[in-house]
């Protein structure tokens, strides 16, 4: 049962963490944020042991960490609609009235 529980921290924390590294919108709850981190931490662990590198200490945090971050760039991959739809790049006015939209939906959005 801690083990659960020490998973569900770990993942909370490491998604977290990536989120604020990886530059662009990424909305999503605590939830996802946590399955984020935990998806995160097999990738990076994986990858990880694919080139021999130890998944211990300040590695695992890394791992999981760097793991995070390339799921958030395959999500935003796969889910790029309005540059794949008219070849334009987002502004930041188009950020900013997405934030807002986010913002006025409350936290059960």
């Amino acid at each position: 049962m801690f083990d659960i529980i020490g998973w569900a921290i770990f993942g909370l924390i490491a998604g977290a963490i990536a989120r604020l590294l990886h530059p662009g919108r990424d909305p999503m709850n605590w939830l996802w944020t946590m399955v984020l981190g935990i998806g995160g931490s097999l990738l990076g662990g994986w990858v990880g042991s694919q080139f021999h590198v130890q998944n211990e200490g300040v590695m695992k945090w890394a791992l999981a960490i760097g793991g995070s971050i390339l799921l958030l760039v395959l999500y935003h991959l796969a889910t790029g609609r309005r540059a794949a739809v008219d070849n334009t790049a987002a502004t930041s006015d188009d950020y900013k009235k997405a934030v807002f939209d986010d913002l006025s939906r409350g936290p059960n959005g």
